[in-house]
């Protein structure tokens, strides 16, 4: 996982292109809180980018939270840390900058080589304790120290990732009988959703160490509830590890909060033993063989246009993390009295143009505005020659429309009594109305002709019928929403149902299909009728909808309805609901 194209993975379709004004270069992966991306500070360090998912964006508890443990990890100023540089947790989407670390994580390094060998789990034991030190002084607790948060640059690891850390002096914790973490990794009090302080990171620093060791987890994987049944309820099995590092992992995994080994005593532990393999080169070429080649970081992204020109950012203060040299964003090309002295070297001056180089320029420059002005000459023919024919054919459908109701307006008059038919009532042939009422094929309500235009399109969705609307519809876990009457039934037997069973909460249905709309508001009957014409779908993911999405749904039945979403909580599962205001169009009965 330490190559470029898998470490840096272009942005798709639903990722943003600029957060804050820094502009996005890749994206880096994604987890629980939220997703990854490269970035650039002005002056062109590298940065992560951590945007936050939108269930716990809506939720204000974990706002504040998250506003309380941003401003104590600005104090985290430690060499085996990812500084915090940038943050905005009122922001929507919340987001966060440290400075990237070029180099893989625990977890990928020992997927792609396996175990370490016992100096490099005595130097990363180290380096991940003197940056808890770091972290604890600042009066923060990690939370969730795991592989996956523990990067390897070159010079020792990193620890990063401090999203879900709670502040040590704070009193605000989560809902009764959650849990924020990894279950592999967690200490029995935070399996037991008790009281968490810094000896909790000691134990997780002991399972993170054991699985460098040991290539797995040290209580084994399976369902999260069987492995935290293990670590609440039977000792550690220290068999397989190297027998020289038991006793420290016996102190780190103590049952006992109090009784666990503090991070400076496991430094001056890992130093002493390290000192004792003088002999063993145990220093930067450890970290260069388990890291594996350095990857290209790509360059920060150009200015595209108004759009990305947001505020400033501010370049981080002086920093241990790897600085990557500045090159020229993608796409754009050095000044003509700069020139690069080799991939990613820095800039460097050249000479002026001389008067040669400046008639050619003048003369390139000169062809290609030429060459510009007759290709928008050769479009604006084009569109006029398109419309013109378009304008013709439009002419010829609408004449042969209106013979064609004439005609048969002629062949349904009644007989006089002569045998003749009675003439049409003055106007009518030209596509007026006679005394009796509107033109044959035409909508009552809105005089539009039904000839082949039943719907949007002349798709055939016919004449919107009545829409009743409902305000305030709430649906959860324990309810349901019935289509027919807009009502919340206190079973789960409607038409649409709520759950987060899966991953994500959804809406999901037996009788109904989903489509969340895109774009502008103001969806109505024609727009949902279409969207959800050929959909098959009988489960909506959420993750994508927030306050104003609208959802379109039709029933089985023919009965077409449009949701806005007015309130998402979904932050805490046990405790998800969804707000909206339902519109439901009924489908005419024969």
């Amino acid at each position: 996982m330490n190559h470029t194209a898998e470490v840096f993975q272009p942005l798709q379709d639903d990722d943003p292109h600029t957060v804050a004004g820094y502009r996005l270069a890749a994206r880096l992966g994604a987890g629980g809180m939220g997703r990854v991306y490269l970035s650039h500070t002005r002056g062109g360090r590298p940065v992560a980018i951590k945007v936050v998912r939108s269930e716990l964006a809506d939720d204000q508890t974990f706002r504040r939270r998250f506003s309380r443990e941003i401003k104590a990890a600005r104090k985290v100023k430690g060499a085996y840390t990812a500084e915090l540089i940038d943050a905005d947790p009122d922001a929507t989407p919340p987001w966060l900058a440290t400075l990237y670390v070029p180099g893989p994580s625990l977890s990928d390094a020992v997927a792609r080589s396996g175990p370490l060998p016992v100096p490099a789990v005595l130097w990363l034991m180290a380096g991940v304790a003197e940056a808890l030190q770091a972290i604890h002084d600042a009066g923060i607790v990690h939370r969730d120290l795991k592989p996956a948060n523990v990067l390897l640059a070159d010079d020792g690891p990193r620890v990063i990732d401090f999203g879900i850390s709670l502040a040590a002096d704070s009193t605000a914790h989560t809902a009764t009988g959650t849990t924020i973490g990894t279950a592999q990794y967690m200490a029995p009090e935070q399996a037991s959703a008790g009281a968490i302080t810094a000896a909790t990171d000691v134990f997780s620093l002991g399972q993170t160490a054991a699985f460098a060791a040991l290539g797995r987890p040290l209580y084994g994987d399976g369902p999260a509830a069987t492995v935290l049944y293990r670590i609440v309820h039977s000792e550690p099995d220290l068999s397989g590890l190297p027998e020289r590092l038991r006793d420290l992992f016996a102190r780190c995994l103590a049952a006992d909060p109090g009784e666990r080994a503090t991070p400076a005593e496991i430094v001056e532990w890992c130093r002493r033993e390290l000192g004792r393999d003088a002999g063993e080169d145990t220093g930067p070429a450890v970290w260069r063989e388990i890291a594996g080649p350095p990857v290209t970081v790509p360059p920060p992204v150009a200015a595209t246009g108004a759009a990305t020109a947001a505020a400033p950012v501010p370049a981080p203060g002086p920093t241990a993390a790897h600085t990557a040299p500045w090159v020229p964003p993608q796409g754009t090309a050095p000044m003509p009295w700069q020139v690069a002295a080799g991939p990613g070297g820095p800039f460097v001056p050249r000479p002026p143009a001389g008067p040669e180089e400046r008639k050619r320029r003048r003369r390139r420059a000169a062809l290609i505005s030429a060459a510009a002005v007759v290709a928008c000459g050769l479009v604006i023919l084009a569109g006029s020659m398109l419309l013109d024919a378009a304008g013709r054919g439009l002419d010829r459908a609408r004449d042969a429309a209106a013979s064609a109701a004439a005609a048969s307006k002629s062949a349904a008059a009644p007989e006089s009594a002569s045998g003749t038919p009675r003439p049409a009532a003055e106007g009518s042939a030209a596509g007026g109305e006679d005394e009796s009422g509107p033109e044959v094929g035409a909508d009552s309500s809105t005089g539009r002709s039904d000839a082949g235009s039943d719907g949007p399109g002349g798709l055939g969705f016919g004449t919107p019928p009545p829409a009743r609307v409902f305000h305030g519809a709430s649906v959860d876990a324990d309810s349901s929403l019935s289509l027919t009457d807009g009502t919340r039934r206190d079973d789960r037997k409607g038409d649409i149902r709520f759950d987060c069973k899966d991953v994500g909460c959804a809406l999901d249905s037996d009788t109904s299909v989903f489509t969340l709309m895109y774009g502008d508001p103001g969806a109505g009957y024609e727009e949902c009728a279409l969207m959800t014409a050929s959909q098959k779908s009988h489960r909506l993911y959420l993750a994508a909808a927030a306050a104003g999405s609208e959802i379109c749904v039709r029933n089985r039945n023919g009965d077409i309805a449009l949701l806005v979403v007015q309130t998402k909580s979904t932050a805490m599962p046990d405790l998800a609901f969804l707000d909206a205001d339902v519109t439901v169009w009924r489908a005419e009965k024969d």
